[in-house]
């Protein structure tokens, strides 16, 4: 089984509004609402490619009840823990003439709670994936993710896409795959990338400190992956009009990871993972199946 970790979920309530003016009434064109969390985008991903997962975290409030069963309706798993204080956030994105977003804080979450979660991944056992992915929310400790694989059998492959930081510390624990972009990848040598030789250099570094599989987005340039077997695979990014780039990173991962698990080829993984990214960047929300059948047929 796959479980994904998103320890501050949200609702995001995404609208269009023509020509919006400050200090007066304005009404939105459209409107949608999306479950939100990179953990998440990645089982719904997952999802659309008939990988079953389990998505673990926090909820709180009307709004934590509204995003899990929104995910059931969906037909995705999840194992949330609910907190008694705050509410799960909404996030505003607002796209007019300029793209606004209002991020809420989400919950608080007690160290009672974090044991909680902590005593679901113990139970992990050898065959299953952990996803973690994202920041940490401020009321938590800034090595959570470390005292999280930590916890995790050693057996369970560990799958991390996060900042500068979060993905330095776990590396000790020989992740499966790590996904950095190139300009996060340059952050953590505080150095300056400007070539293909370069990433592939840095992302052996990370190698030699432990990660397995090295991913390195790098947007319009497309992606390499430096692979356990010493192989360098390099896949141009797929074609289309970019619309949205929230939730391609995640979408990657999620495309990798179900091409890997189908096949045991990374070429194909990074091949599958190139496509769901794609076709997540040219809508307005995560890519559904027939949208990532389309892109990785132009691969």
């Amino acid at each position: 089984m796959i479980y994904t970790v998103t320890l501050n979920p949200a609702l995001d309530y995404v609208i269009q509004v023509d020509h919006f003016k400050a200090g007066t009434i304005n009404r939105n064109k459209s409107e949608h609402i999306y479950y939100g969390g990179k953990g998440i985008n990645v089982s719904c991903i997952l999802n659309e490619l008939s990988f079953r997962s389990t998505a673990l975290g926090f909820i709180a409030g009307f709004t934590g009840k509204a995003l899990s069963d929104g995910l059931n309706e969906m037909g995705i798993v999840s194992d949330f823990i609910t907190v008694k204080e705050g509410m799960t956030r909404i996030n505003v994105k607002m796209k007019s003439d300029e793209e606004t977003e209002i991020n809420g804080t989400g919950p608080m979450i007690t160290e009672e709670d974090f044991e909680l979660l902590k005593g679901k991944i113990r139970k992990l056992e050898k065959g299953d994936i952990l996803v973690l992915s994202g920041s940490i929310p401020s009321c938590m400790k800034s090595d959570t993710y470390e005292i999280l694989a930590e916890c995790m059998n050693p057996d369970v492959l560990l799958v991390a896409d996060a900042e500068k930081d979060l993905l330095l510390k776990i590396l000790k624990y020989k992740p499966f795959l790590i996904k950095p972009n190139n300009h996060e990848l340059a952050a953590m040598f505080d150095t300056v990338i400007s070539s293909d030789e370069e990433i592939i250099f840095y992302a052996k570094k990370l190698q030699e400190k432990g990660a397995r599989n090295v991913l390195v987005s790098m947007a319009k340039d497309g992606a390499i992956l430096v692979d356990e077997n010493g192989n360098v695979s390099k896949m141009g990014v797929a074609k289309g009009t970019v619309v949205n780039s929230v939730g391609a990173g995640d979408s990657m991962v999620a495309g990798f990871l179900a091409g890997w698990l189908k096949t045991g080829d990374y070429a194909y993984a990074l091949k599958l993972g190139t496509a769901c990214g794609g076709a997540t960047a040219f809508h307005s929300g995560l890519a559904k199946l027939s949208e990532i059948e389309d892109v990785f047929a132009t691969l």
